[in-house]
């Protein structure tokens, strides 16, 4: 239950400028990696993360694709237009839209929207494709996309458009960025940010974890831009919370069913198990389209065990002979959230005021800023592409 207003100022602190990692280091593994456990606080290196596991420690890592999502379309006048992907309308399912050879329909963000006029085409001219942008609802902000080859969607997306990097980079993608704001083991399309807690990892140090025992499980959440979107609610209960859709196979299901030593990579990652804990005592409602409310963890008392609700869902999967569960939420994980299905979280380090420092906060059970100022102090790289933490849940 939420008894008292939680402050978006109290989760305020300085990041200068220059915290900010505008670029990855070369090297990605030989980033800085603070630990925090039990109240003690250090430094090490990525590259030695392995060190600090169990054998039998299973990592769950999201694998989500970044798409070059960002499309740029002129309109007669010569007013450009700017169409950031975010959320497919029709066809509805990520897997049928990339395979799509059009007409597609998304849920887009607009830059210059008030420009653009309902029903009105604008034309993106290649050399070899011809695709026509149509706006059909300023008021939803959904765009048709329609082209003239027989090309699939996802094809034309990798020809056409551009990585949308986060804003607070202030700058655009350039060659290096389709490689470097990926993890080495995105599989599925669908994101518009990358998943970055899980950039450090390299081949070597997926060597290493692997030659000392420590498994790995899969799901995939569709990063949404909404993970941005700043508070400006001084309740931060009153920020309207984003939806993101997540997938969950059978396969990684199995791998996280009485696994003890749970260890999330990500806030993603974090934010679908915790979401799959309030999911498993009505998987009927939530399987069925209907995403995970944002307060509905603090509604009322969760007595039942993480391992109890994957048993549901795993119940109702085989039912339905499903393969792979799509669902999607809108939790909201605020500083007094008792964390259930992981013993620790690896992420970067986030935006002041921002829900992934209340995520943070949860974790930690509120000595987040302990742990920023230790960061600030340590000369730590900041946000997406900056440095990494392993915070073990108080």
């Amino acid at each position: 239950m939420l008894n008292e207003e939680i402050k978006k100022s109290d989760f305020y602190f300085d990041l200068p400028e220059d915290r900010i990692a505008k670029y990855p280091l070369k090297n990605r593994s030989e980033s800085k990696l603070l630990v925090y456990r039990d109240g003690n606080l250090s430094t090490s290196q990525f590259k030695f993360l392995p060190q600090y596991l169990e054998k039998d420690d299973v990592l769950i890592f999201n694998n989500a694709r970044v798409i070059p999502a960002r499309l740029y379309f002129k309109r007669s006048t010569g007013a450009m237009i700017e169409v950031l992907l975010l959320e497919p309308v029709s066809p509805a399912s990520y897997e049928e839209m990339f395979r799509s050879s059009g007409p597609v329909e998304w849920e887009a963000m607009i830059g210059n929207l008030r420009k653009w006029k309902e029903g009105e085409d604008l034309v993106f001219h290649d050399e070899t494709i011809k695709l026509t942008a149509t706006l059909v609802s300023k008021e939803e902000k959904r765009v048709r996309l329609s082209w003239e080859s027989k090309e699939e969607f996802i094809m034309l997306l990798e020809s056409l458009g551009e990585l949308p990097l986060p804003p607070y980079m202030n700058r655009t993608a350039e060659t290096e960025d389709y490689e470097s704001y990926q993890t080495v083991y995105a599989k599925i399309n669908g994101s518009v940010a990358a998943p970055t807690a899980g950039l450090h990892f390299e081949a070597g140090v997926m060597r290493d974890l692997q030659d000392k025992g420590v498994g790995t499980a899969e799901l995939t959440l569709h990063v949404g831009a909404g993970t941005f979107l700043p508070v400006k609610e001084e309740n931060v209960t009153k920020h309207p919370m984003h939806r993101e859709h997540f997938e969950l196979t059978m396969h990684s299901l199995d791998s996280l069913i009485h696994r003890r030593s749970r260890i999330a990579v990500g806030t993603t990652s974090l934010r679908v198990l915790e979401s799959l804990y309030w999911m498993g005592n009505d998987i009927d409602h939530y399987a069925s389209g209907n995403p995970l409310p944002k307060l509905k963890p603090y509604e009322q008392e969760g007595t039942w065990t993480f391992d109890e609700s994957l048993m549901k869902i795993r119940e109702y999967m085989e039912k339905h002979d499903l393969e792979t569960l799509y669902a999607s939420t809108e939790i909201m994980i605020l500083p007094q959230y008792k964390i259930r299905s992981v013993k620790a979280l690896i992420t970067n380090f986030h935006l002041p005021e921002s829900t992934l420092l209340l995520l943070v906060s949860a974790v930690t059970k509120n000595n987040w800023r302990e742990i920023y100022n230790y960061a600030l102090k340590e000369d730590y790289r900041f946000l997406s592409y900056g440095d990494s933490s392993l915070l073990f849940v108080e």
